[in-house]
């Protein structure tokens, strides 16, 4: 039997009734004799009688006293192992009788599992709170059972079913808490269907419905198993998705199950009863001063004619509250009414109460315990005396979540002594910023490859020696692999003198094998950077670098003008670069463009052995296509050149094709103009295009076609199509929780400088742990 507060409570009132009468009577002049002590529990019984009864001076046979009572409680108190005690005197004929109500603190024993076949045993210990040697908590108890149903059905097991008992040794008092589990086959879905879906298309339901069907690599991603709680919040999905489309009586059925084998595998079925679609009679604004209702209802997406959605109103009181709020009338009120208007019609009113205008007077921050206050209030977009737009308060919201470096950010207004003045105040929980990676990976360009990488994306040079708190972006990696080294260091502050613009700098060192199969290349310096936004899309940056370029161990037989290149010389290089970027999202990118425009000089008053200028212009554009499909078009340009009585351009300054980042159909960098014994020797005019269309195959996995095209001429400025490469392929895009998979297979077309025999496959595999 668990501790329970409401039985204590319940005995307790049983034992306020049955108070003795001579309680209230008047004073006797001899005590009444104890008769009988009379020991119950509140919960489990894990302290004996013995030891109760051996903490108390009330004892049978000795008269009863207030005074010891009071005594006998605080010595029961005292053992530490009673969370609750109770005392009462029951009249009888020839004296009273004693109720002593208790409930105990029991420790835990022991924690066991039963019946648990399917799963690890220790895998499943982790997720318990309650742990030998605890307190008995009938919460934690809870918590537990429920956390090894979720374990269970997170694996599929849906069914599964979880008691928890308690067993007290009467003698010690000590607690056995068993979990007894039964367990039930595991469930995998193999399709998803729909019924009754007459208005709605099944591939736009299916995108609101987050239950997963089993795949080739379920095994990694554990997709297709079939939890109730992920049903039900499906259920909820597909009514809002029909309501936002004006099915306002739409029915989700219960889901069905229809089984497949004896294994566990299932279709799961979602049936339907649409009704019918509402849409807006009229709608009307009233209650405006500051604004007329035409400015007010201009901003609303819900028109007269158009489809009637609870999510429709929502936004559209938003859209009410952003355009007063971005007036300072933050304190407006709006009331939604909606009658019918006829057969599957709704009339929509929006009641409005204005306030007055709000101006901030302070910003508070709080929380920070680690960031310095400057760093948050900088991404502010809204400050002291200015008018309190709510837009821009919620745009320093998205700012501050942004940065990465806290769990939570909360700001809102309070009231002030001062009329129309309002405090802004901003509360944040820091999380952690720092992490220290370990990892190793796999492609078709640098082979095998293992490193280490510490980052802190809220760093404090200043700060010693917690280095944290400042906002500064600190990086470090170490790269070893069979085809190259590498050590990087790396530090940016965004607001260079509390102004917005970044500004940072890298020292590094690098070691490849891979960039030629006759001659290593060794590069060792420093660069230093600036960058500014322009706009919300554009941002420009400029580069200074310093490095020392090595080429060495060269072939035997490798040609003299390979050969001349032998040795070490310096670069110093400058240059700016224009950044255009609307991407959607950096990871799968489905609309938007980005457009980068480089150009670089280095030489003349830079100093150095190398005087060579280059430009570079790439651009990339995404159309999300029906049905989730994306098509990319990609296109570069750039040219090197010497200037200035140069002499040429360096071997690792010219212009390679080939590989898994453009050419796909070729070997890396074999697309270039050659030596005598067929090596690349490198070009100063390159020009490709890259036409890709991926589609999605199951979940986290998509397909991919593409066609890849480019020349590389040995002159500046030399866009002959001459020895034009190009090949066809396709390919596989795996988004897993090891990191992103990504395999090409291309086909070369034309050889360009008949640089392939065969198809080549192209993948790059990530791993961190």
């Amino acid at each position: 039997m668990r501790p329970s507060l409401p039985i204590f409570a319940a005995v307790a009132t049983v034992c306020v009734a049955a108070a003795p009468v001579w309680a209230q009577a008047p004073q006797q002049v001899a005590a009444p004799i104890v008769r009988s002590i009379d020991i119950q529990y509140a919960g489990p019984a894990a302290i004996s009688k013995q030891r109760i009864l051996a903490n108390m001076r009330t004892q049978v046979g000795r008269p009863y006293a207030d005074a010891v009572v009071e005594e006998d409680i605080r010595n029961l108190y005292a053992t530490g192992n009673v969370s609750n005690v109770r005392i009462f005197g029951e009249a009888l004929e020839d004296g009273v009788r004693v109720i002593v109500v208790i409930q105990s603190r029991s420790n835990v024993k022991e924690v066991r599992l039963e019946g648990v076949t399917q799963v690890k045993t220790k895998a499943l210990r982790k997720k318990l709170t309650t742990k030998p040697g605890d307190q008995l908590s009938e919460a934690n108890l809870e918590t537990d059972r429920q956390a090894i149903l979720t374990y269970y059905q997170d694996r599929g097991f849906k069914d599964t079913g979880v008691e928890s008992l308690v067993a007290v040794d009467e003698k010690t008092g000590r607690t056995v808490v068993t979990f007894r589990i039964v367990e039930s086959g595991r469930t995998i879905v193999r399709r998803i269907e729909f019924e009754g879906n007459e208005s709605l298309k099944a591939r736009e339901l299916r995108k609101a419905v987050k239950t997963t069907t089993r795949s080739i690599i379920s095994f990694i991603t554990k997709s297709g198993r079939l939890r109730n709680e992920q049903l039900e919040e499906d259920m909820v999905a597909l009514r809002d998705l029909y309501q936002s489309h004006g099915y306002i009586d739409v029915v989700v059925e219960e889901p069905q199950l229809e089984r497949v084998d004896d294994k566990g595998t299932v279709d799961l079925i979602f049936r339907f009863r649409e009704g019918a679609q509402y849409k807006v009679a009229n709608v009307a604004v009233v209650g405006t001063e500051v604004l007329t209702p035409e400015e007010v209802t201009a901003a609303l997406r819900l028109k007269p004619e158009s489809i009637y959605s609870p999510q429709g109103v929502e936004r559209d009181i938003k859209a009410i509250q952003d355009i007063y709020g971005s007036r300072g009338y933050i304190d407006v009120q709006i009331l939604p009414e909606i009658v019918p208007a006829g057969t599957h019609s709704e009339s929509i009113t929006y009641r409005i109460e204005e306030g007055s205008q709000s101006y901030i007077q302070r910003v508070n921050i709080s929380g920070n315990t680690r960031t310095k206050d400057k760093v948050i209030r900088r991404e502010l977009a809204a400050g002291p005396g200015e008018v309190y737009n709510t837009v821009l308060v919620d745009a320093s919201k998205q700012r501050l979540q942004n940065l990465n470096y806290f769990e939570r950010v909360d700001i809102y207004p309070s009231d002030t002594l001062v009329p129309g003045r309002k405090d802004v105040n901003v509360i944040v929980t820091e999380k952690r910023t720092g992490s220290l990676n370990f990892g190793a990976g796999f492609s078709s360009v640098d082979s095998l490859i293992g490193f280490v990488e510490l980052t802190q994306s809220n760093f404090d040079i200043t700060n010693w020696p917690r280095f944290t708190g400042g906002g500064q972006r600190f990086r470090t990696r170490v790269q070893y692999g069979t085809q190259r080294k590498d050590f990087v260091v790396s530090l940016t502050e965004p607001y260079f003198l509390d102004y917005q613009l970044a500004v940072g700098g890298e020292l590094f060192y690098h070691d490849a094998d891979f960039l030629s199969t006759v001659y290593n290349q060794r590069n060792y310096g420093f660069s230093l950077f600036t960058r500014k936004g322009i706009n919300q899309f554009m941002s420009w940056r400029l580069d200074y670098r310093l490095e020392n370029i090595k080429i060495y161990d060269l072939a035997s037989d490798v040609s003299e003008e390979i050969r001349k290149e032998e040795g070490a010389k310096w670069k110093s290089q400058v240059g700016p670069t224009l950044v255009y970027d609307s991407r959607d999202s950096v990871f799968l990118t489905r609309k938007g463009s980005r457009v980068e425009f480089a150009s670089y000089i280095a030489g003349g008053p830079l100093g150095g052995d190398v005087q060579i200028y280059g430009l570079d212009l790439e651009a990339t554009k995404y159309f999300l296509l029906p049905w989730d499909t994306i098509l990319t078009l990609n296109g570069q340009v750039a040219v090197v050149d010497a200037w200035g009585g140069g002499s040429e351009v360096p071997i690792f300054d010219r212009l390679y094709l080939g590989g898994s980042n453009d050419l796909r159909g070729f070997n890396f960098r074999n697309v270039s103009p050659k030596d005598k014994n067929g090596d690349p020797i490198g070009g100063q005019t390159l020009a490709r295009i890259t036409v890709e269309y991926t589609f999605p195959v199951v979940d986290r996995v998509r397909g991919a076609v593409f066609y890849d095209a480019g020349i590389v001429n040995g002159g500046a400025y030399d866009f002959a199509t001459t020895h034009l490469a190009s090949d066809v392929g396709i390919g596989v895009r795996l988004d897993l929780p090891i990191g992103p998979v990504r395999i090409d297979y291309g086909i070369p077309m034309q050889k360009g400088y008949g640089s392939s025999s065969g198809g080549k496959f192209n993948f790059n595999i990530g791993y961190q742990f």
